[in-house]
């Protein structure tokens, strides 16, 4: 079926081919995702816009003694093909297919897991390191965005291999663009780089003239490299890379096969440490996408945009609350489509801070919002809150300033894996003094949580919600601050549960109602501090109590309640049902639920077997 994408095996067969065979396979990679994902779902945009890059890189490197890493990873899709798994494409990101990242159990080819941003060039660098330590000889390489370049870790990197004799190869795929668009100093840098034409132009004159300059005897070539050191220095400005102790060798048009070849083979043959600076177009080849990055960045199996959800739902609620709050303000870390901020920074621009890939400052800016006298309200998905878990902890909970955290993919979030699922959050925070974490069920509560959270508490205070829609088996609750739900009661057990589980709760009752045992189900929305009257006013006379939670096992929900009950003589024992203390892969919800033993049919027979084991005892 494909002409030219067939041929290809592993690396090596890109080798045999001619720079027009190569542009050919460039047009049928495109073809071919744009098919493969529409089916699948998959972050499509930023791979469109890597694909001659991602030819080039294994056309010229010796894969896979050579090393790549990819920075966040999504945009990996052009590698995994061309490496040998092209089959895999029909199970991408699905239970037990292939990841949507690099993952070094699946292929040779993958050196390191990643699947956040600016995490590339710390890795690198000390890969590098250790090959040196060992003797070894191979190229090691960080291609990351230039969203990247917001986070601070990459700074850290470039500083310490800058000084260092350590060779990398850092490659910045510029496409101004991060999932939305970037912003900040580093942004217009780079912006102004790429409009700069003439001064790559006269480094490259300036270059040639100097090269030309005759060298002979040792005393003369001492001074004539001296001299060409005072005229490169005097002639040419230098960029902040080459500051950083780089050789900048950049911009180039990275869909030029052609210009991306000799870059590479540039930073192949130097000995020293080179950023390559290559300008990408985002979703490239594919119109819908290239006019719409952002819609196309990830897409549904449909390939359609999202429908509503909870972050929608936020967002919503977050423009009501602003039009009668002038203190309220909105922090995000790139994120202003993800997290429901989209209307938000229409109609408040002046209120809304968007600061890049840049959670810890984030959170400490926003601790000088508050403390300031404005009421910070910043969405961050769980897995990148945890990034920035010193600043919650030491800028804003130990000052007890009132900053609002919507916990934006909280739990399982399925197909993107490992690095992504939202299972720590409760854990995390649970031990930090005076923050409090909510957890609503539905969109109403979410509004009154938020409500609440404004304008009627003062301190830290966390509202932790789920990726997708509300759940309609869930009925609809009002939100009372500390205080628990009794949704139904049961003679035998009891289920305390909170947010996403409610539904598996009360699938559970009737699971257990046809097992013959009548459990009752209570909703705690308010996880810190808990309601301990509730707990033990609830649990009192049952054979059981059982917890159910989107988060791991320790540290979480069902440990605090563990702790209560234990405080009490007259409790029953307790059944603690969360997330094993292991990374999650990726997979529906659904999937993942049943292979961690926390979908309704397998909580009932774990809670059968503790029923009958406690039966037998009593006899």
């Amino acid at each position: 079926m494909w002409e030219y994408l067939d041929k290809i095996s592993s690396p090596v067969d890109l080798k045999k081919m001619t720079i027009d065979e190569l542009n050919c396979l460039a047009a049928e990679v495109r073809e071919f995702l744009i098919e493969s994902v529409s089916k699948t779902g998959g972050h499509l945009a930023s791979n469109l816009g890597v694909v001659e890059l991602t030819i080039a890189l294994l056309a010229v490197f010796d894969m896979p003694q050579d090393k790549v890493i990819w920075d966040v990873g999504h945009q990996s899709y052009v590698y995994k093909l061309l490496t040998g798994r092209k089959d895999g494409f029909s199970s991408l990101r699905k239970f037990g297919g292939m990841s949507g990242f690099p993952k070094t159990e699946e292929s040779i080819y993958d050196c390191f897991n990643t699947g956040h941003s600016s995490t590339s060039a710390s890795a690198a660098v000390g890969m590098a390191r250790a090959r040196d330590l060992c003797g070894e000889k191979y190229n090691i390489t960080a291609i990351f965005g230039d969203g990247a370049l917001t986070g601070g870790m990459m700074y850290e990197a470039m500083n310490d291999a800058g000084r260092s004799k350590t060779k990398v190869i850092f490659v910045l795929n510029d496409n101004a663009m991060s999932i939305s668009k970037n912003v900040g100093a580093i942004s217009k840098y780079l912006r102004a780089l790429r409009q700069k034409p003439t001064y790559f132009k006269s480094k490259e004159v300036v270059q040639d003239f100097l090269a030309k300059i005759p060298v002979g005897g040792a005393a003369t070539a001492r001074g004539i490299r001296k001299i060409k050191r005072i005229i490169k220095a005097t002639i040419l400005p230098t960029t902040l890379f080459e500051d950083f102790g780089f050789e900048y060798y950049g911009p180039v048009d990275g869909h030029n096969l052609e210009a991306v070849f000799n870059a590479f083979e540039h930073a192949k043959r130097t000995e020293k440490s080179v950023f390559i600076h290559v300008l990408t177009k985002k979703g490239k080849g594919y119109q819908p996408a290239e006019e719409k990055p952002q819609d196309f960045h990830g897409i549904s199996a449909t390939g359609s945009v999202k429908e509503k959800d909870f972050s929608q739902a936020f967002g919503e609620k977050l423009i009501e609350l602003a039009s009668e709050n002038k203190n309220v303000v909105a922090v995000t870390g790139a994120m202003p489509a993800g997290t429901g901020l989209l209307e938000f920074k229409a109609k408040y621009r002046e209120r809304y801070f968007d600061v890049g890939i840049a959670e810890q400052h984030a959170v400490t800016m926003s601790a000088g919002l508050a403390i300031s006298g404005m009421v910070p309200v910043v969405p961050i998905y769980s897995s990148f809150l945890q990034r920035s878990y010193d600043q919650v902890l030491h800028d804003v909970c130990l000052q007890n300033l009132h900053v609002v955290f919507p916990i934006d993919r909280a739990g399982i979030v399925g197909a993107d894996g490992e690095t992504h699922q939202g299972m720590f959050d409760i854990s995390y925070l649970y031990a930090m003094p005076n923050m409090t974490i909510l957890s609503p069920a539905g969109y109403k509560e979410l509004g009154q949580m938020l409500d609440y959270a404004v304008n009627r508490f003062n301190g830290p205070i966390a509202i932790r919600y789920p990726r997708g829609s509300e759940n309609k088996s869930v009925p609809q609750m009002d939100f009372s601050f500390g205080k628990g739900h009794e949704l139904y009661s049961g003679k035998d057990i009891v289920i305390f549960t909170c947010g996403r589980m409610t539904a598996t709760a009360l699938e559970c009752r009737k699971v257990c109602s046809d097992m013959g045992i009548d459990a009752g189900v209570c909703v705690m929305p308010t996880i810190k501090p808990l309601d301990k009257e509730f707990l033990i006013t609830h649990s009192e006379g049952k054979k059981l109590a059982v917890t159910i939670e989107d988060g791991v096992i320790y540290g979480g929900f069902g440990a605090a309640v563990s702790l209560i009950m234990s405080e009490n003589k007259s409790m029953p024992p307790l059944l603690v049902k969360a997330f094993a203390d292991k990374p999650i892969t990726h997979g529906s919800v659904s999937e993942l639920d049943k292979l961690f033993g926390m979908d309704a049919e397998a909580i009932c027979r774990q809670i059968k077997q503790i029923m009958f084991s406690e039966e037998k005892n009593e006899r």
